[in-house]
């Protein structure tokens, strides 16, 4: 029951990040007037604006880092998944 508790609080705190990081970075392009100034050059966002670039670069640091929080979050959902079903599965025999 503990284990149900803590992931489901993990959950509820990665999808707050999840949903803060996706507008940081809806805002950094939709609302600047220089993101229409903007290459990609070797993997990295070049852009004539300083703080839009670094803003940028920001935003795919933190992206990269929601999506190992989802891909850890959903190996921790299948674990709990498999031993609540090895639980059931135990339970039954003794039934």
């Amino acid at each position: 029951m503990l284990a149900v508790i803590l992931l489901t609080g993990f959950a509820g705190l990665a999808s707050i990040v999840s949903a803060y990081t996706a507008g940081f970075v809806l805002d950094q392009i939709m609302n600047s007037p220089e993101a229409m100034v903007m290459i990609v050059v070797d993997g990295a966002i070049k852009s004539d604006s300083a703080a839009l670039e670094k803003n940028l670069s920001s935003a795919t640091l933190a992206l990269q880092s929601v999506r190992d929080l989802g891909i850890a979050l959903s190996f921790g959902c299948l674990a709990v998944a498999v031993a609540a079903g090895f639980r059931v599965w135990k339970g039954r025999g003794k039934g």
